[in-house]
């Protein structure tokens, strides 16, 4: 049997869960940097070969940063009923949202950490990495819960939505900045697509109906195909009051994950982030199951895209940004839903790069810097954490895990992020390789105090 591609190379999983004190660090880790950062990914057991990429089990891999040390390293699974063979549907027809790999993202709110995957509920972590439990947000959250929530820098509210193959399709929820929710409702109009992510702007949330949609005969294990007689669709909803969404026709194209949504200066609601076409979300979805032909990574042809949606007129433009292959793109999250210059992304090999990188694009003069991570190594999402003091939106650090095959290792880069083609301002060694994963969070010691709890080993986490 041919190999998984997801299961090989920069993806090869770890078999074991482990820790490590005292990590060695070249150059000077700024004393700022208080607090863990998290990155999660597909890892299955050993033994266990899943029928996608997305259906392996979450392990989170954290890495403690404190008054310029690198303390500890350390890889969990998310231990949830799906990592002991617990089925994802239970014998009534019925989805078991408890059931979840918690593969996707890990992120912090309101002082729970809480590791996530978009087809069931999210998992509550400690700070050390050890599971807590399934989190429904005391009964409250009655769906499953998408894994790109997003945080408004301003009021603290975590807004996220909970999306399925059947009706109701889609539906919004609002958490308040203690972490209760206080808006939960159906929004109507939205249709069976693979809603992956999202955005929001000051005053609008911005839904993704696009021709990935859900697929019976689709038996990867992930029920969604690309439909060309499907209309592609962005919604825009105002955050308060009911949700009565305005919906815009745009060009095919499929959106996996939103750079940011924001309101320029006429009041249109602009989204960016990379656009897949057919062709290339079929050969990227290739890969993600296996499947004869793919290609050597997992995510082919997306280039970065802006759509303009113009509220009072009810029309919409769309322009290509840059033609680098990109995903994982963020932004400093201040700027969540306001005007941004700056966006961060791994570039993929492709026309233009014959190595993987991560990028800086500068969208107001047009310009990009490439930090080249050299042969056979692989950088992760780049997460962007302010420097104390900042007043400009770059001035501030990317801090990303890259694998390299060769070595059979993996590096915590610290990235000045205003220079970023300097050299890194810090590198960590990490203990072992860090196979490639999905998304990251960098939690601050400030934001993660109320779910501290004793350390497993004894002392202070």
């Amino acid at each position: 049997m041919t190999t998984k591609p997801y299961l090989t190379g920069h993806y090869t999983p770890v078999t074991d869960e482990t820790t490590a004190h005292g990590l060695t660090v070249h150059g000077t880790l700024p004393r700022e940097l208080n607090g863990r950062y998290f990155r999660n990914g597909h890892n299955p057991r050993p033994g266990v070969t899943p029928t996608h990429w997305f259906k392996g089990s979450g392990m989170i891999h954290g890495v403690r940063l404190r008054d310029g040390r690198a303390e500890w390293y350390r890889n969990r699974w998310v231990h949830t009923p799906a990592l002991d063979g617990v089925p994802y549907m239970g014998a009534d027809g019925v989805p078991n949202l408890r059931a979840s790999d918690a593969a996707t993202h890990v992120v912090e709110h309101a002082g729970r950490i809480l590791a996530l995957q978009e087809a069931n509920l999210p998992y509550e972590m400690t700070p050390e990495l050890d599971t807590i439990g399934a989190h429904d947000f005391g009964g409250r959250l009655k769906t499953a819960m998408t894994a790109h929530p997003k945080t408004d820098p301003v009021t603290g509210e975590l807004h996220f939505f909970g999306y399925g193959p059947f009706p109701p399709y889609l539906t919004y929820y609002v958490a308040d900045a203690k972490g209760d929710i206080v808006r939960s409702e159906v929004v109507e109009g939205a249709g069976p697509s693979l809603m992956h992510d999202f955005g929001i702007t000051e005053r609008y949330v911005v839904w993704l109906d696009l021709p990935v949609v859900f697929d019976a005969e689709e038996h990867s294990g992930i029920p969604y195909r690309w439909n060309d007689r499907y209309t592609p669709r962005i919604g825009v909803m105002p955050r308060t009051g009911p949700a009565k969404v305005q919906w815009f026709e745009v060009e095919p194209g499929a959106l996996l994950h939103v750079a940011n949504a924001y309101e320029d200066e006429r009041g249109r609601v602009v989204l960016t982030g990379p656009r897949y076409d057919r062709g290339a979300w079929e050969q990227t979805w290739k890969f993600w199951v296996g499947a004869p032909g793919h290609a050597p990574q997992p995510m082919v042809g997306a280039t970065g895209h802006r759509w303009i949606l113009d509220l009072a007129t009810g029309t919409a433009a769309e322009e290509a940004v840059d033609d680098l292959v990109t995903e994982f793109p963020t932004v400093n999250e201040d700027l969540v839903g306001r005007p941004n210059r700056y966006s961060y992304a791994v570039a993929f090999p492709g026309p233009e790069l014959d190595e993987y990188a991560i990028v800086k694009q500068d969208h107001t003069a047009g310009t990009r810097e490439l930090v080249r991570m050299g042969y056979g190594r692989m950088p992760g999402e780049a997460v962007f954490v302010p420097a104390e003091g900042a007043t400009g939106e770059d001035e501030g650090y990317l801090l990303t895990v890259v694998s390299d095959i060769a070595k059979d290792a993996s590096q915590l880069l610290v990235i000045d992020a205003s220079a970023p083609t300097t050299a890194p301002v810090a590198v960590v060694e990490l203990p072992r390789r860090v196979p490639s994963g999905i998304h990251g969070s960098w939690i601050a010691d400030a934001d993660a105090a109320s779910a501290e709890a004793p350390s497993t080993e004894g002392g202070a986490a």
